[in-house]
């Protein structure tokens, strides 16, 4: 049986508006009322998980900056993964690149990130893979935004230490999300879905497809997995 549920945030509990589902909220409330861990992976950053964690319900466990940092509980220690002097150098030579075009890159909360750099998708990902080609960095398009980042961090890898933290495996997670960057926890996880808005290779690395979109895509995974679920 799964005993904890990992879900993605923009794209699966939100719509394209990022206005986050109702129905998801009071899902994920009656798994946390059954005792059921419910934990939430995103790419934002941590003081944004913890208002979120608050405000739906959760025991206050997530991870942050698509696993860059995760943490356990509402009082544990921030757990930090990564290098981040790695994507601020990237980012110098970036920046510098865009200004000789008269581009001003729109940084994302940049004092609130621990390990990665995050900004506006109003430049091509591609262009900015040529700029950075060299640099020993990865570059993520996660749809909301573009994101800078030490190599081999993932929501994924942040699975790993976190169940190991709690003392689960990866394989009594239900994993559920739609991006590029869900693509590892859902290959990792003892069971992990997407939704019908999912990116094609998320939806190649998910065990199975919601019919629904978004939030409503949420909800309709959880009740058709519900029985696999018990509290620990």
């Amino acid at each position: 049986m799964l005993k904890a549920i990992l879900t993605d945030v923009d794209g699966t509990l939100t719509d394209p508006s990022r206005r986050i589902d109702t129905g998801a909220i009071e899902t994920i409330r009656s798994l946390v009322d059954d005792g059921i861990d419910v934990v939430l992976a995103s790419g934002n950053t941590s003081c944004f998980m913890d208002a979120l964690c608050k405000m739906i319900g959760t025991n206050g466990t997530y991870i942050a900056e698509n696993g860059g940092v995760y943490r356990i509980g509402q009082t544990g220690s921030l757990q930090k993964n990564g290098d981040q002097q790695i994507p601020h150098t990237a980012l110098e030579v970036l920046s510098d690149y865009y200004r000789e075009k008269g581009i001003e890159l729109e940084l994302f909360n940049p004092m609130f990130r621990y390990t990665d750099i995050a900004f506006a998708r109003t430049v091509p990902v591609e262009e900015v893979k040529q700029v950075l080609s060299g640099h020993p960095l990865q570059i993520l398009d996660t749809g909301f935004a573009i994101h800078l980042q030490s190599e081999g961090i993932s929501k994924g890898t942040a699975l790993l230490s976190l169940a190991r933290d709690i003392g689960l495996s990866p394989k009594d997670f239900f994993a559920i999300g739609d991006g590029i960057n869900d693509v590892q926890m859902i290959e990792w996880a003892g069971k992990g879905v997407t939704i019908a808005n999912g990116h094609p290779e998320t939806k190649r690395a998910a065990s199975d497809v919601m019919d629904e979109s978004y939030g409503k895509g949420f909800v309709q995974a959880i009740k058709k997995y519900r029985s696999y679920l018990r509290a620990r």
